[in-house]
């Protein structure tokens, strides 16, 4: 029963990812477009962990970890370079 939830919630969080790709393509500003990309990293953290579910290896858990830090530091980065203009002072 579990694995065939897990495959609709793949199905699930796959068309929130190509709705989110569509909002990021079309998305009327800038900060749209940032929250769309921004978005897209928290659904490929959750299809990430649910394929260590399904798998059952703890070492998709830290790939969703590294991917988790890695698009905090880049969401801080494209938004301090959207209101200031340079992401270095």
């Amino acid at each position: 029963m579990l694995a065939k939830v897990i495959f609709l919630v793949f199905g699930m969080i796959s068309l929130a990812l190509l709705l989110n790709l569509w909002s990021l393509l079309r998305g009327p500003s800038l900060p749209d477009r940032i929250l769309a990309l921004d978005t897209m990293y928290i659904n490929s953290i959750a299809l990430i962990i649910l394929y260590g579910l399904l798998m059952g290896s703890p070492l998709y858990f830290e790939a969703a970890l590294l991917i988790a830090m890695i698009g905090f530091i880049s969401t801080v980065a494209v938004c301090k370079f959207f209101l200031r203009g340079d992401i270095i002072e």
